[in-house]
């Protein structure tokens, strides 16, 4: 245990929890779709998935934060950047992924396909 009582195992697992937008809660307190992670034969905690809608909007906001300000503000070649990582994420099969998406870049919803068909094409010529 490190001195907070905190088990070492969730400890190492806290970025990775956050970055998916996830929860971590005492595996006592485990609902049927949580998961619950031991170690060495000790369940030490329950991650609870956020639902997909949400998990949508912590992509945006982490990429905001990696970008230091709204995306609506990158240029041309980082939103496009943006849409290939939401992309290789699966945001675009989340319902209303490419309204929610074009709407925190600042652009239309044809622009968005015109960024995904431009990197399908460039894939294609691989």
């Amino acid at each position: 245990m490190t001195a907070d009582g905190e088990h070492p195992f969730s400890a190492a697992i806290t970025p990775l929890v956050a970055a998916m937008g996830a929860e971590m809660v005492p595996p006592g307190e485990a609902r049927g779709d949580d998961v619950v992670l031991s170690w060495e034969g000790e369940a030490v905690v329950a991650v609870r998935l956020p639902h997909l809608a949400d998990s949508l909007d912590h992509l945006l906001a982490d990429l905001e934060r990696r970008h230091g300000r709204a995306l609506a503000e990158l240029g041309r070649k980082e939103k496009q950047t943006v849409v290939r990582i939401l992309e290789e994420r699966g945001a675009f099969s989340v319902r209303h992924g490419v309204e929610t998406v074009a709407s925190a870049l600042g652009v239309s919803r044809f622009t968005v396909y015109n960024y995904l068909n431009r990197e399908n094409a460039a894939k294609e010529r691989e």
